[in-house]
């Protein structure tokens, strides 16, 4: 079955959480009030930034950790998924709208890059390897690379993603009509979830549909790696010996450094697990829906170590302090 149809006959899931922001016309960011409660409402994402904490979440929002949480003002009233830095300085987050926003301050003051409500899809991560060249992923393989530091982004389609049959359709659609054909091509492909780089300075990009795919010329081109499961990953992270993907309904596998061969790790939950942080015992903890919290040790032995009812957890991070801090549907909290 192809991709298409699967996409005529299945409900797909963007994202872990979906906020309809208002139109650009009700509202003005720049006048929009910082929100007593934006801590508490739902967050997405926390990244380091030096000596900071920053996250960002529902409604454009940015909040920095020094000695406590601060919502900062922001120029976007997107939803913001994903947020990166650099170095101690230079950051970027992105989100519904294709938003991208850049800092240079370390997350104290931000600015458009890039945004677009009618493109109507959500930048879900975004990847730099230096100043000046980074790349932009999210739904419906909706890829941007920049080679200035974010002041031009231009678009790029992974055709090589593309499942054989849905090669072939494109090919025809396009000698009959160009405009459906643009149109079709920008629904096929999968949602690239989540892209990072390894130590081996390869690109490992996870998605919808079970795509795996790696890179080697910093994403200029992929290829698709083999992969028994359909369902969605939605993150991945290396650790000393190995990588990790996490995705829907509890799947988590392991390989080594070359990739030769997935594992399934036994998980005791079903729920989706959204993202992972190794401690500096080398413990993997991964967080989830259902408001898991995981341990799951050098033996791949995984036990769980919180339970939150009522609401999910999609990042986790620690600040130089070495405290935890988790983020989700009911914002940023620490364990207790």
């Amino acid at each position: 079955m192809s991709f298409r149809t699967l996409r005529n006959v299945a409900a797909i899931s963007i994202s872990c959480f979906t906020f309809v922001a208002p139109t650009h016309a009700q509202f003005d960011p720049l006048t929009v009030q910082i929100q007593p409660l934006a801590q508490t409402s739902l967050v997405l994402d926390i990244a380091k930034a030096g000596d900071k904490l920053v996250a960002v979440g529902e409604r454009g929002h940015v909040l920095i950790k020094q000695q406590q949480w601060q919502q900062i003002n922001s120029p976007v009233m997107a939803q913001l998924t994903k947020v990166f830095f650099l170095d101690d300085m230079q950051g970027w987050a992105v989100g519904h709208d294709a938003t991208i926003i850049h800092t240079k301050d370390g997350g104290l003051t931000w600015a458009i890059q890039f945004e677009s409500a009618e493109i109507e899809k959500p930048l879900l991560d975004i990847l730099f390897f230096d100043d000046n060249n980074g790349i932009a992923v999210g739904a419906y393989g909706l890829f941007y690379r920049t080679t200035d530091g974010g002041e031009n982004w231009s678009a790029e389609f992974h055709e090589e993603l593309l499942f054989e049959e849905d090669i072939g359709y494109l090919a025809d659609l396009k000698a009959e009509d160009e405009a459906l054909y643009l149109s079709e091509r920008a629904a096929l492909l999968p949602h690239f979830n989540r892209v990072i780089k390894l130590a081996d300075n390869r690109l490992l990009m996870v998605g919808e549909l079970g795509l795996v795919a790696t890179s080697s010329d910093n994403g200029h081109s992929f290829t698709a790696q083999a992969f028994d499961y359909e369902g969605s990953m939605f993150n991945a992270i290396e650790t000393k010996d190995s990588i990790y993907l996490m995705g829907l309904r509890g799947h988590v596998f392991q390989n080594d450094k070359q990739l030769s061969q997935w594992q399934e790790v036994d998980m005791p939950v079903k729920s989706s697990i959204n993202n992972a942080y190794i401690n500096e015992n080398g413990s993997l903890y991964l967080v989830g829906n259902a408001g898991v919290v995981i341990e799951l040790d050098l033996n791949q032995k995984a036990q769980i170590i919180a339970r939150r009812q009522g609401e999910n957890i999609v990042a986790i991070e620690s600040d130089n302090q070495g405290e935890i801090w988790f983020a989700g549907s009911k914002g940023l909290f620490q364990l207790k």
